[in-house]
């Protein structure tokens, strides 16, 4: 069966600074995210996991080659373009959370609902994550896990096409970061939005359906999983 492709690039290069100095970050990539697809980025520090993932968000931007969103090149769209593009196509998710310590876990994802073009109810977002009877808490009444699944409920809230995860379990323990897992994993497989998971645990590539290894700016090698992990399946 055919997937549709979300995300195409096509020899995108992405170098920081000029002359002896230059750190090229990105050397050349081509890649594809499909409709539905679970990928995991692998790859040691400086490889340009993070670079590629904020290209694909339109957080950064190539120096060379170009990026597609469906048929859409986002090399060539305006600022105003890209922050639009942002808001009603993608959703982020970080290490750290990012929420607003004076808002309630309803409050912090109602930010995202009141902009949105299509959102859930924050109500729904987090039931999905399994924060139904927490949704009235402040995050410091939270756990780490129990905050990220706030971030995770705020992200999918405006139901993106793409989430995009740098590090999204970096900060936690095995047992919390699972849960996390667990909840991109619903969120991928109900919602059917594309994910991409930056890690440095090589054990999370095996509850992806497509891993990508990057390494000195290249993708060095890709390999399906034919057959997956459940993340409570996943050591640390």
């Amino acid at each position: 069966m055919e997937r549709t492709t979300v995300f195409r690039t096509e020899g995108i290069t992405r170098v920081y600074g000029s002359g002896p100095a230059a750190v090229q970050a990105l050397r050349g990539v081509d890649m594809a995210l499909h409709a539905g697809e679970m990928v995991v980025l692998l790859g040691a520090s400086g490889s340009g996991k993070s670079t590629l993932l904020n290209i694909l968000g339109a957080l950064d931007s190539p120096t060379e080659g170009r990026v597609f969103f469906h048929d859409r090149d986002l090399t060539r769209a305006s600022e105003a373009e890209l922050t639009a593009f942002r808001r009603d196509h993608i959703g982020f998710i970080f290490q750290f959370y990012n929420l607003v310590p004076s808002l309630t876990a309803r409050e912090n994802v109602a930010l995202v609902t009141e902009i949105a073009k299509r959102p859930m109810r924050p109500e729904e977002a987090l039931e999905r994550v399994g924060l139904g009877r927490r949704m009235d808490h402040f995050p410091a009444e939270l756990s780490g896990g129990e905050q990220q699944r706030v971030a995770i409920a705020r992200a999918i809230a405006k139901r993106p096409e793409v989430l995009l995860c740098d590090e999204p379990t970096g900060a936690l323990d095995s047992r919390t970061g699972v849960t996390v897992l667990e909840a991109l994993d619903e969120v991928n497989r109900e919602l059917g939005t594309a994910t991409v998971i930056i890690t440095h645990n090589a054990d999370i590539q095996r509850i992806a359906h497509r891993v990508i290894v990057l390494a000195d700016g290249r993708i060095a090698e890709t390999h399906v999983n034919a057959t997956r992990l459940h993340p409570s399946e996943v050591s640390w």
